[in-house]
């Protein structure tokens, strides 16, 4: 009879500790799902601002370019004289300079 009560307690400890063992992985599992969840979404964070920083590194090699077309430009004759005449008013000799009346100047 001893013996019958003690494999019945062991019998219901045991099945005690499954039940418990396996709360304790579903929690886990379940702590594993939601940490998953999070990190997908802050990988699709990731992804929107990588995107988002390629599409800005590549407007500012457009600009870069632009800046080195305008730094060429600049060193031309053409610049030169354009500058000239608009800023400094300067002209070659011989040269006849039409106004506007309407302008003002």
């Amino acid at each position: 009879m001893a013996a019958k009560a003690r494999y019945k307690r062991g019998n219901v400890q045991n099945t005690y500790g499954m039940i418990m063992a396996t709360v304790a992985v579903a929690l886990l599992l379940i702590v594993v799902l939601v940490r998953s969840f999070s990190l997908v979404q802050k990988r699709d964070q990731y992804q929107n601002r990588i995107s988002s920083l390629q599409a800005q590194i590549a407007a500012e090699e457009e600009r870069s370019e632009e800046i080195a077309e305008f730094e060429t430009y600049t060193t031309t004759r053409k610049y030169i004289e354009k500058i000239a005449k608009e800023k400094l008013g300067l002209v070659y000799p011989g040269e006849i300079i039409f106004k506007d009346e309407s302008s003002g100047n």
